[in-house]
């Protein structure tokens, strides 16, 4: 369920509204290479938190240490490149420690660096016949192969993206007033809310039927007004007149207002000296 959200421009990378802190105690952040910063990376360990991403293609960190044994005549990593030794392996897949240095947030004026250990999965891709290769600090709990499961988990953030964009009209305002945005994101956030908790009943009464999120969201949008109406008569408001409603909105305003049609009409009645 949705926490909090802020509004920024169009400009402002959202790797900037990343906060580390104690928030991070015991969750596990999944991102892209847009919010890749070795910094970031010792943050959120340093706050009890874990962390898993794609390993960036130019990163060649030296390994240090192998967390699964292999046989005898296995190639040795330790204090070897990366990247210099990944055409030399068979293996299916790759786990080891490597060594990081990055710099620390300058604090008055100078900025320190530092080392540190993180882990390194690779996972031999059958089709290109290379390795995806993760950087992370979950624990050996995690085998290779359920780290890049894991992984695969992100698209999540997509899918919810591309719902609130194409069916809760967030792809594009029709306005620039800060105001009048927060309320249209509120407004689709409230609205994704509500089907997310509809579509966690469904789930729970027919736990043998699958209900694709986004098929659920477009039939949710569509039949949106019937549940408000249904929702409306539950809390014992009755369903409105339509033609009292017709009636009241739909009619002249003041007499003394003539139709176009009427001042036409009034124009060619007057007398031709007029």
């Amino acid at each position: 369920m949705i926490e909090q959200f802020h509004l920024t421009d169009e400009r402002t990378h959202e790797s900037s509204q990343l906060r580390t802190g104690s928030w991070l105690r015991g969750r596990l952040l999944l991102f892209d290479l847009g919010f890749y910063s070795f910094r970031r990376f010792a943050l959120i360990e340093e706050n009890g938190g874990f962390f898993l991403t794609r390993l960036k293609s130019n990163a060649n960190p030296l390994i240090v240490g192998e967390r699964r044994k292999w046989r005898e005549r296995a190639i040795s990593l330790p204090k070897r490149r990366l990247r210099d030794v990944l055409g030399n392996l068979t293996r299916e897949i790759i786990d080891v420690t490597v060594e990081i240095t990055f710099k620390r947030r300058a604090y008055a004026g100078k900025q320190s660096t530092d080392t540190v250990e993180f882990r390194v999965v690779g996972v031999r891709n059958e089709d290109t016949d290379d390795y995806h290769l993760y950087v992370t600090n979950l624990p050996d709990e995690f085998t290779p192969r359920q780290v890049a499961a894991l992984y695969g988990l992100r698209w999540e953030v997509e899918l919810l993206f591309r719902e609130l964009k194409s069916l809760y009209g967030l792809a594009k305002f029709q306005t620039s007033d800060p105001a009048i945005v927060e309320l249209l994101v509120v407004a689709a956030l409230l609205t994704l809310t509500v089907s997310r908790a509809l579509l966690g009943v469904f789930q729970e009464r027919f736990p043998e039927i699958v209900f694709p999120r986004e098929r659920w969201a477009k039939t949710f949008r569509s039949v949106a007004q019937l549940i408000l109406e249904d929702l409306a008569q539950s809390l014992g408001y009755p369903p409105p007149n339509l033609a009292e409603l017709m009636f009241r909105d739909a009619r002249q305003p003041e007499k003394s207002r003539l139709l176009l049609s009427e001042r036409v009409a009034e124009a060619f009645m007057r007398p031709s000296n007029a």
